[in-house]
Protein backbone atom coordinates (compact mmCIF):
# COMPACT_ATOMS: atom_id res chain seq x y z
CA UNK A 1 0.00 0.00 0.00
CA UNK A 2 1.82 3.14 -0.90
CA UNK A 3 2.15 5.94 1.58
CA UNK A 4 -0.09 8.79 1.31
CA UNK A 5 1.43 11.20 -0.89
CA UNK A 6 2.30 15.20 0.06
CA UNK A 7 0.42 18.08 -1.49
CA UNK A 8 3.88 18.17 -3.45
CA UNK A 9 3.46 18.73 -7.58
CA UNK A 10 5.79 15.87 -8.30
CA UNK A 11 4.63 13.54 -6.09
CA UNK A 12 0.95 14.23 -7.07
CA UNK A 13 1.79 14.14 -10.90
CA UNK A 14 3.65 10.77 -10.52
CA UNK A 15 0.54 9.23 -8.83
CA UNK A 16 -1.95 10.60 -10.91
CA UNK A 17 0.58 9.40 -13.67
CA UNK A 18 0.40 5.67 -12.22
CA UNK A 19 -3.18 5.95 -11.17
CA UNK A 20 -2.24 5.40 -7.92
CA UNK A 21 -5.01 5.76 -5.58
CA UNK A 22 -4.38 5.86 -2.25
CA UNK A 23 -7.23 4.67 0.14
CA UNK A 24 -5.72 4.49 3.99
CA UNK A 25 -2.62 4.32 4.98
CA UNK A 26 0.16 1.32 5.68
CA UNK A 27 -0.49 -0.68 9.29
CA UNK A 28 1.74 0.60 12.48
CA UNK A 29 3.87 -2.51 11.98
CA UNK A 30 6.36 -0.12 14.33
CA UNK A 31 3.47 -0.63 17.35
CA UNK A 32 2.78 -4.43 17.28
CA UNK A 33 5.15 -6.70 19.09
CA UNK A 34 4.27 -10.32 18.76
CA UNK A 35 6.03 -13.00 19.86
CA UNK A 36 8.50 -14.38 17.28
CA UNK A 37 6.75 -17.33 15.60
CA UNK A 38 9.73 -18.26 13.38
CA UNK A 39 10.44 -18.68 9.67
CA UNK A 40 8.43 -19.03 6.80
CA UNK A 41 9.12 -19.72 3.25
CA UNK A 42 8.71 -17.17 1.84
CA UNK A 43 11.62 -15.37 -0.39
CA UNK A 44 11.96 -11.52 -2.07
CA UNK A 45 14.37 -12.41 -4.75
CA UNK A 46 17.01 -9.38 -6.09
CA UNK A 47 14.59 -8.46 -9.09
CA UNK A 48 11.62 -7.56 -6.60
CA UNK A 49 9.90 -11.19 -7.07
CA UNK A 50 7.90 -12.78 -4.01
CA UNK A 51 7.86 -16.50 -3.94
CA UNK A 52 6.23 -18.74 -1.32
CA UNK A 53 7.45 -22.49 -1.08
CA UNK A 54 9.91 -21.84 -4.26
CA UNK A 55 6.62 -20.38 -6.43
CA UNK A 56 5.90 -16.98 -7.64
CA UNK A 57 3.20 -15.03 -6.16
CA UNK A 58 1.78 -13.77 -9.01
CA UNK A 59 -1.15 -11.49 -7.54
CA UNK A 60 0.31 -8.12 -7.31
CA UNK A 61 -2.66 -7.29 -4.77
CA UNK A 62 -1.36 -10.13 -1.59
CA UNK A 63 2.33 -8.94 -3.18
CA UNK A 64 1.11 -5.24 -1.79
CA UNK A 65 -0.48 -6.57 1.21
CA UNK A 66 2.28 -8.41 2.39
CA UNK A 67 4.54 -5.29 1.62
CA UNK A 68 2.62 -3.50 3.35
CA UNK A 69 3.28 -5.71 7.00
CA UNK A 70 7.00 -5.63 6.18
CA UNK A 71 9.54 -4.24 9.18
CA UNK A 72 13.01 -4.58 9.57
CA UNK A 73 14.46 -5.42 12.92
CA UNK A 74 16.74 -4.32 14.89
CA UNK A 75 19.62 -7.04 13.94
CA UNK A 76 19.00 -5.98 10.22
CA UNK A 77 16.42 -9.62 9.62
CA UNK A 78 13.31 -8.70 7.34
CA UNK A 79 10.11 -10.08 8.91
CA UNK A 80 6.08 -10.17 8.57
CA UNK A 81 4.14 -8.76 11.58
CA UNK A 82 0.58 -8.09 12.75
CA UNK A 83 -0.35 -7.80 15.67
CA UNK A 84 -0.68 -11.47 16.39
CA UNK A 85 2.77 -13.20 14.80
CA UNK A 86 5.99 -12.56 13.71
CA UNK A 87 7.31 -14.60 10.73
CA UNK A 88 10.98 -13.86 9.53
CA UNK A 89 11.11 -14.44 5.38
CA UNK A 90 14.52 -14.18 3.36
CA UNK A 91 15.39 -11.02 1.13
CA UNK A 92 17.74 -11.62 -1.39
CA UNK A 93 19.10 -7.76 -1.54
CA UNK A 94 16.19 -5.89 -0.66
CA UNK A 95 12.57 -5.84 0.16
CA UNK A 96 11.95 -3.60 -2.78
CA UNK A 97 12.92 -2.14 -6.10
CA UNK A 98 12.44 1.07 -7.58
CA UNK A 99 11.27 0.96 -10.94
CA UNK A 100 10.36 5.00 -12.07
CA UNK A 101 11.31 8.13 -11.33
CA UNK A 102 10.18 11.88 -12.12
CA UNK A 103 12.92 14.73 -11.50
CA UNK A 104 11.97 18.31 -11.33
CA UNK A 105 14.28 21.43 -10.60
CA UNK A 106 18.00 21.60 -10.23
CA UNK A 107 20.49 21.69 -7.63
CA UNK A 108 19.66 21.53 -4.14
CA UNK A 109 16.47 22.66 -4.76
CA UNK A 110 15.74 19.61 -7.14
CA UNK A 111 12.94 17.25 -6.39
CA UNK A 112 13.15 13.12 -7.06
CA UNK A 113 10.32 11.10 -6.93
CA UNK A 114 10.50 7.29 -6.88
CA UNK A 115 7.75 4.43 -7.43
CA UNK A 116 8.77 0.85 -5.98
CA UNK A 117 7.77 -2.18 -7.51
CA UNK A 118 5.11 -2.50 -5.02
CA UNK A 119 3.53 1.06 -5.62
CA UNK A 120 5.04 2.80 -2.47
CA UNK A 121 5.76 6.54 -3.58
CA UNK A 122 8.80 8.81 -2.28
CA UNK A 123 10.72 11.90 -2.57
CA UNK A 124 14.53 11.85 -2.28
CA UNK A 125 15.12 13.62 0.86
CA UNK A 126 16.76 13.73 4.49
CA UNK A 127 14.43 11.03 5.68
CA UNK A 128 14.82 9.25 2.37
CA UNK A 129 18.09 9.18 1.35
CA UNK A 130 20.13 7.78 -1.20
CA UNK A 131 22.92 5.22 -0.29
CA UNK A 132 25.35 3.77 -2.76
CA UNK A 133 27.12 -0.01 -2.35
CA UNK A 134 30.49 -1.06 -3.61
CA UNK A 135 30.17 -4.27 -5.19
CA UNK A 136 32.60 -6.72 -6.36
CA UNK A 137 34.53 -5.50 -9.42
CA UNK A 138 34.37 -1.74 -8.21
CA UNK A 139 30.68 -1.05 -9.03
CA UNK A 140 28.44 0.25 -7.34
CA UNK A 141 24.77 -0.74 -6.18
CA UNK A 142 22.21 2.41 -4.90
CA UNK A 143 18.94 2.38 -2.67
CA UNK A 144 16.53 4.73 -1.51
CA UNK A 145 15.14 4.37 1.96
CA UNK A 146 11.48 3.84 1.86
CA UNK A 147 10.28 3.33 4.95
CA UNK A 148 11.07 1.97 8.46
CA UNK A 149 14.61 1.07 7.71
CA UNK A 150 13.40 -0.52 4.56
CA UNK A 151 15.24 0.11 1.12
CA UNK A 152 14.86 -0.04 -2.43
CA UNK A 153 17.42 -1.51 -4.87
CA UNK A 154 17.92 1.17 -7.66
CA UNK A 155 17.10 -0.59 -11.46
CA UNK A 156 19.94 0.03 -13.46
CA UNK A 157 18.23 2.28 -16.36
CA UNK A 158 17.19 4.55 -13.15
CA UNK A 159 20.83 4.33 -12.12
CA UNK A 160 21.97 5.62 -15.23
CA UNK A 161 19.64 8.68 -15.08
CA UNK A 162 20.76 9.23 -11.17
CA UNK A 163 24.22 9.47 -12.15
CA UNK A 164 23.62 11.65 -14.98
CA UNK A 165 22.41 14.31 -11.93
CA UNK A 166 25.47 13.80 -10.06
CA UNK A 167 27.94 16.72 -9.55
CA UNK A 168 31.19 17.27 -7.53
CA UNK A 169 30.41 19.10 -4.07
CA UNK A 170 32.96 19.14 -0.74
CA UNK A 171 31.84 17.11 1.65
CA UNK A 172 34.01 16.74 4.89
CA UNK A 173 37.07 18.72 3.27
CA UNK A 174 36.74 16.31 0.83
CA UNK A 175 35.49 16.22 -3.10
CA UNK A 176 32.97 13.97 -3.62
CA UNK A 177 30.82 13.08 -6.45
CA UNK A 178 27.22 13.00 -5.48
CA UNK A 179 23.21 14.15 -6.31
CA UNK A 180 21.28 16.52 -4.88
CA UNK A 181 17.61 16.41 -3.71
CA UNK A 182 15.13 16.91 -1.42
CA UNK A 183 18.06 19.88 0.41
CA UNK A 184 20.30 16.94 1.06
CA UNK A 185 23.32 16.12 -0.89
CA UNK A 186 23.72 12.29 -1.43
CA UNK A 187 27.12 11.26 -1.77
CA UNK A 188 28.16 8.25 -4.21
CA UNK A 189 31.46 8.45 -4.29
CA UNK A 190 35.12 10.39 -3.99
CA UNK A 191 35.28 12.80 -6.89
CA UNK A 192 38.42 11.20 -7.74
CA UNK A 193 37.12 7.88 -8.24
CA UNK A 194 34.09 8.76 -9.88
Amino acid sequence: MPEIPSPDPVLARLTAALGAEVKRGLPPVERWNPAHCGTIDMRIAADGTWFHEGAPIRRPAMVKLFASILRCEEDGGIVLVTPAERVAIAVEDAPFVAVDMAVEGEGDDRRIVVRTNVDDVVSVDAEHRLRFEEVAGGGLKPYVHVRRGLWARVTRALTYDLVALGEEREVDGAPWFGIAAGGVFHPIAPAAAA
